[in-house]
């Protein structure tokens, strides 16, 4: 029976099957000549992901133990959390109550100033001490909602810092304590301040009290003693651990034969095992508070923790939005059929717009040829200057990140609108060719 197929059908079944023995030949011997590569190229990625959320912490120690003036500028708010003044009013109200015996001093108040004494104390009915508690609360409130109480809160948190330092790393030191890994304020300014209003209100015998003391506690954790060695190690990690995790995955992504769907897999790697990091801090705030002894204030700890946490809670949404745009970027620019498909609906969208501007008679005169001819320049030069941007950037955000991918793609979409090919030779009023 003679072959009915043509002479062109038999010459493409030809090369498909000689195209097809290459590719068996080819892969094989690859893989039998690079084995290593991939192997490789996952322990890295793995290694660096391990690294991120370490990163993250290593950063904030960095920060928290090395920047005063940016703790201090962090937990100055607190002075003004609602929370925050209850615990220290409540705490001075203790300590000045504990060293008040009334029925003596009552005695020692002269005649004269005995009216005066209870008028300030109201109607005490049968419960003396009650009615002095609560007026001694109200003194010790008006003092911590007053500029003196942020004041001592501020200069004492400034030499908190050199505790929180030793109780973290182990070394420093300062008027601020640290005792059975608690982290500790003197509140004796603000009782001081408690005791001269109650005399400026009549309460002279208040003035006779001896120095107190009372310790307000910012930090407390069975763990900080066991954990200050690992702290010690990430506070001299510094700023090298993340550059060392970032560095452990670009070396991954190099390996890897498939280096556009490793980088994406990649990115968003880093950024889930950063945010495994943001869920464990909110896990371990239920843990933290409901650890506390029944003396401390839960909302105020609550408060302490939450301002404390807050470079960390930063830090990883800055890396969860930094893995996230990599990796959409990296999607996008790919060879793959929806990210062709986008970038299509993006370039007709911006050639609508070159085409409504043309009949408009806009013109971009030499700008659009000069473009068009070093696109790949402009593109390249505007995300260099977004990366420089980011890297030059205090203290970034996730918003900031959010906020130089957006500017970044406008930039793009204007370069495009600008170089667009369709403005090489518009049309004029009457049809006809006219130069751009």
């Amino acid at each position: 029976m003679p072959d009915s197929t043509s002479p062109d059908q038999r010459e493409l079944e030809q090369l498909r099957a000689r195209v097809a023995t290459l590719e068996a030949e080819r892969t094989p011997s690859r893989e039998r000549r690079h084995p290593f590569r991939a192997v490789a190229s996952v322990v890295l990625i793995v290694l660096g992901c391990l690294l991120a959320p370490l990163s993250v912490v290593a950063t904030w120690t960095a920060d928290i133990v090395g920047d005063t003036d940016r703790y201090v500028d962090t937990v100055a708010p607190l002075a003004a959390d609602r929370d925050i003044q209850n615990a220290a009013a409540n705490r001075a109200t203790d300590a000045v109550m504990a060293h008040l015996d009334l029925p003596a001093l009552l005695q020692q108040v002269a005649p004269a100033q005995r009216p005066l004494v209870e008028k300030a104390l109201g109607k005490l009915g049968d419960s003396l001490e009650g009615a002095v508690r609560s007026f001694v609360h109200d003194k010790a409130q008006d003092v911590v909602a007053s500029d003196a109480f942020q004041t001592v809160w501020t200069d004492a948190n400034r030499r908190v810092h050199a505790t929180v330092d030793k109780a973290l790393t182990g070394s420093g030191g300062g008027a601020v304590k640290l005792e059975k890994d608690t982290v500790t304020v003197d509140l004796a300014p603000v009782v001081d301040q408690v005791e001269q209003r109650l005399v400026d209100s009549g309460l002279s015998a208040a003035g006779r009290l001896p120095a107190v003391h009372t310790d307000f506690t910012v930090v407390r954790s069975d763990d900080i003693g066991r954990v200050r060695t690992y702290f010690r190690v990430l506070q001299l990690a510094g700023a090298w651990l993340p550059v060392l995790a970032v560095l452990l995955v670009a070396a991954g992504v190099l390996l890897s034969r498939h280096r556009r769907r490793t980088l994406i897999v990649s990115a968003l790697c880093f950024a889930f095992a950063t945010l495994l990091l943001g869920i464990a801090l909110t896990v371990f705030r239920v843990v933290y508070l409901d650890a506390l002894p029944a003396g401390i204030s839960q909302p105020a700890a609550g408060s302490v923790y939450d301002t404390l946490t807050r470079f960390l809670r930063t830090g990883v949404r800055v890396v969860v939005a930094l893995g996230v745009v990599i990796a959409l970027a990296a999607w996008l620019t790919g060879p793959g059929r929806r990210a062709r498909l986008a970038r299509r609906l993006w370039h007709s969208g911006i050639g609508a717009v070159r085409t409504t501007a043309d009949h408009a008679g806009l013109r971009t005169g030499p700008v659009g040829p000069f473009l068009r001819h070093y696109r790949t320049w402009a593109v390249w030069i505007l995300a260099a200057a977004a990366v420089l941007t980011y890297l030059l950037w205090p203290y970034p955000t996730g918003w900031v990140v959010v906020g130089l991918a957006l500017a970044l793609l406008f930039a793009l979409s204007v370069v495009d609108f600008l170089s667009y090919d369709s403005f090489e030779a518009p049309l004029d009023d009457r049809g006809k060719d006219t130069p751009a």
